[in-house]
């Protein structure tokens, strides 16, 4: 059920946001030269995959995770996409090709060692990585290895419709800030 879902709300933000992408992606070309970011991320099953989103850091910015980058490499337009979370909605191609869902554990880098460890541990990897999930809605990032595994893993046990919907309400509605950055 989850997965029709994920399918028909990716095609029709894509087809629906069409417009929208475009005009990000101008703006996105002017601002870095290079708007589309793509990164490999740990999917399913320690499946790697390509995690494509619109560029939100300076395009020479070490790839790392969020928390570990220098505040500095956000871009003023990145600082936009970001607070709105509009830098989020390549991912519907993620979610549409089936390596990721809209609702599920944030994807993490494969140098992220510990939290892959402590998803191990939990089962958190069996399942699809998503856009935004338990976690994001309360603040809780990559940052906290141990405490992100375990909410990731208490959202999968209780994981249903009603809590697919509210988590995207919530993302929409603008609860949670995203991941944090150094200053």
């Amino acid at each position: 059920m989850i997965r029709i879902l994920d399918f028909t709300f990716a095609l029709f933000g894509l087809l629906f946001g069409l417009p929208i992408l475009a005009v990000l992606t101008l703006i996105g070309l002017f601002d870095t030269g290079s708007p589309i970011f793509r990164q490999e991320r740990v999917g399913r099953n320690r499946k790697p995959f390509i995690l494509v989103k619109f560029r939100t850091m300076k395009k020479d910015t070490a790839s790392v995770a969020s928390h570990l980058a220098s505040a500095d490499s956000i871009t003023h337009f990145g600082h936009f996409l970001r607070r709105t979370k509009l830098d989020e909605l390549p991912q519907l191609w993620n979610v549409l090709k089936g390596e990721m869902s809209l609702v599920g554990p944030r994807p993490c880098l494969f140098n992220q060692e510990e939290l892959i460890r402590e998803r191990e541990l939990r089962g958190v990897l069996r399942a699809r990585p998503g856009i935004t999930g338990l976690a994001q809605v309360n603040e809780i990032d990559m940052s906290t290895p141990v405490l992100l595994a375990e909410t990731d893993q208490k959202m999968l046990q209780s994981l249903g419709v009603t809590d697919y919907f509210r988590y995207i309400f919530q993302t929409v509605s603008g609860k949670g800030s995203g991941d944090r950055v150094r200053k």
